[in-house]
């Protein structure tokens, strides 16, 4: 009995990480190597945006880990969810694709850390220690880019017309890309087929595109060139 009191009163001094990520083998892997840690522990997973506000609620973590694609939602959009009601919690935002495209949008939505999943294993503990305090954890290569920004290097801040659209329009953008139809995009996205297709049509003039399929074959063509790299 009282080791059994031991060891919970160890768990409670724990720092506690939950992981909102729809994919098993990846949940598996960072808990194994968040619970190595003396100090911190895995509370509990989510697979969606309306699992993860409820486990927040429930579990009261301290950092949150959120894949970038999720089940019926999207990761940019939870990070901005949480920090609307959860301000003072860290995000730190996973993902499969480029950082040069992603990470900026992913701190911009309120998120201390990103991370390409290709390389999460040797940083995650890092980025959470770091998002403890405070900090902002992201590659060197995103480092060197916002300090050129911040420097005013002209090549830095001419931006491809990709990155001048908004988060809900790049994620828009990236579904049609993937195949989605407009129906589809708005079910997924909680929103009504005729909200999406004035999205399109911002689209097509952003990225000075004539007709629907053009903006098709576009966002195809940089969906499969990202999911080449």
């Amino acid at each position: 009995m009282a080791s059994d009191k031991k060891q919970k009163k160890v768990k409670e001094n724990k720092l506690k990480i939950l992981i909102v990520d729809d994919h098993p083998v990846v949940r598996e892997g960072l808990t194994a190597i968040i619970n190595h840690e003396k100090d911190l522990i895995v509370c509990g997973y989510a697979e969606d945006d309306h699992l993860a506000l409820k486990a927040i609620n429930e579990l009261k973590p301290n950092v949150i880990i959120v894949d970038i694609s999720l089940k019926n939602s999207d990761g940019i959009e939870l990070t901005k969810n949480i920090k609307h009601r959860h301000p003072k919690l860290p995000v730190i935002v996973l993902s499969i694709h480029d950082e040069s495209v992603y990470a900026e949008r992913a701190l911009r939505a309120g998120a201390r850390a990103y991370l390409m999943k290709e390389v999460v294993s040797e940083n995650i503990v890092n980025a959470i220690r770091a998002a403890l305090k405070g900090e902002i954890y992201v590659s060197d290569t995103v480092s060197k880019k916002f300090l050129h920004k911040i420097a005013g290097d002209k090549t830095e801040m001419a931006k491809p017309s990709i990155e001048n659209l908004s988060d809900r329009e790049f994620e828009i953008f990236r579904l049609i890309g993937e195949g989605h139809k407009a129906s589809q995009i708005a079910k997924k996205l909680h929103l009504s087929v005729k909200t999406v297709e004035t999205y399109r049509g911002r689209l097509k003039e952003k990225l000075n595109l004539d007709s629907a399929a053009e903006l098709l074959q576009y966002a195809i063509k940089w969906t499969k060139s990202e999911d080449r790299k």
